[in-house]
């Protein structure tokens, strides 16, 4: 990668104000890598995974809470946007900020692929690099599409150490400073 291809195309500033005159119009937008994308809306299996998801967390974790669609600063210098399916972290740690926050509370963050492309190269290929290099420990990827979770951990020089691939159906147990397991089968349920 050369250092054009990583420079924002324009100012996060710049981003957010187009973002936030899209989102009056019904469009969720993201900046990842220098490059802005919108964000396909959601399905009824999309958001049944991310409940599912939420159970476990409020179950098992108390003391945090799965925030749906939070704006997050991201990347090295915090030059990016994103706004991932769930964003688990302490309560109250976003309050009097506002929708773009500062990641340093987050302790994972949770994607679930769509059937849109441009999305599902986002969560895929993008976004594992921008949530690693903001340093949020666990990135947690429900790939619909291969029936299987991707749990991303060990953030170290913009890059996840250690990528595990579970099947849907089998327990999983998410990484410290995480520490919930999932039971993945009904998962099954909700895929094409």
């Amino acid at each position: 990668m050369t250092v054009a291809e990583d420079r924002p195309r324009m100012p996060a500033e710049e981003f957010e104000r187009i973002a936030a005159g899209a989102e009056r119009e019904g469009v969720r937008l993201e900046f990842v890598h220098g490059k802005p994308g919108a964000k396909a809306a959601p399905d009824g299996d999309h958001d049944e995974i991310v409940r599912r998801v939420m159970e476990h967390c409020v179950q098992q974790r108390p003391d945090l809470w799965l925030y749906p669609e939070r704006g997050l600063k991201v990347e090295t210098y915090r030059r990016g946007r994103a706004k991932p399916d769930g964003t688990l972290a302490s309560k109250g740690s976003f309050a009097g900020q506002g929708e773009w926050a500062a990641a340093d509370q987050v302790v994972t963050v949770v994607e679930v692929t769509s059937y849109d492309n441009d999305t599902d190269k986002r969560d895929r290929d993008e976004k594992p690099r921008a949530y690693a290099e903001t340093g949020i420990p666990v990135y947690l990827l429900v790939d619909r599409e291969s029936c299987e979770l991707l749990v991303f951990s060990e953030p170290e020089d913009g890059a996840y150490g250690n990528v595990a691939r579970r099947s849907f159906g089998r327990t999983v147990t998410l990484p410290e400073p995480v520490g919930i397991t999932l039971d993945t089968e009904p998962l099954k349920d909700w895929v094409r």
